[in-house]
């Protein structure tokens, strides 16, 4: 409800998606004017908006499908708009990282948030590297075409740990897998694969069958 009065009163959205937040105000009956702000327009966005605040307009940054500035866009807008001075309200909403540790079964009460790795295999078996000995849970997001390259990788950096694989939390083809890291990639069609992936990985501390 807080959101929707926001999304109601500001006077831009700053949207990654105009065509789904659209959607959102025209069953809501709000009606704003929409800009596109992405990861690849964000420079330039980012100082038309700033430009905008500092008139005296009030901005609702909106992501597609996460937390704005967790591994979405909005860090610079945000980042910015605290150096100028300007008050920055988090709206609260699903986030991915709390809603896959609640449902996990793993220790939740420290844990390593990792987003996402490179997308460069080298870089990324250099990364998980670097979390070999890590023994908090952790927590990695990963894009649907690379999820299966992300899971063989950490069972032959990380070893065969205990993890749980969530898919399209709170959405309509949510889905939640527990196992091994062998145990997910056996289940894993790639002509099926859909939507983005949050993977829960356990730390050293509580691992299956290691293996190296």
């Amino acid at each position: 409800l807080r959101a929707l009065k926001v999304l109601k009163t500001v006077h831009i959205i700053a949207a990654e998606n105009v065509s789904h937040t659209k959607s959102l105000c025209e069953h809501y009956g709000i009606r704003k004017k929409l800009i596109r702000y992405h990861q690849h327009n964000q420079a330039a966005k980012t100082k038309y908006l700033m430009g905008r605040l500092t008139s005296g307009c009030d901005v609702a940054l909106v992501t597609d499908a996460g937390t704005p500035g967790i591994s979405d866009p909005g860090v610079h807008l945000i980042a910015e708009a605290m150096q100028q001075e300007i008050r920055v309200s988090p709206i609260p909403g699903p986030s991915a990282v709390i809603t896959a540790l609640s449902v996990s079964g793993m220790p939740t009460g420290e844990f390593v948030f990792v987003g996402f790795l490179s997308n460069k295999k080298g870089k990324r078996r250099k990364e998980l590297e670097t979390l070999r000995t890590e023994a908090r849970t952790m927590v990695f997001f990963e894009s649907p075409h690379r999820v299966v390259a992300m899971l063989t990788d950490l069972n032959n950096i990380l070893g065969n740990r205990e993890m749980v694989l969530l898919r399209e939390m709170t959405k309509v083809f949510e889905e939640v897998r527990r196992g091994t890291v062998t145990d997910i990639l056996a289940h894993m069609d790639p002509e099926k694969i859909r939507g983005e992936f949050t993977l829960v990985v356990s730390g050293t501390g509580m691992s299956a069958t290691e293996e190296t």
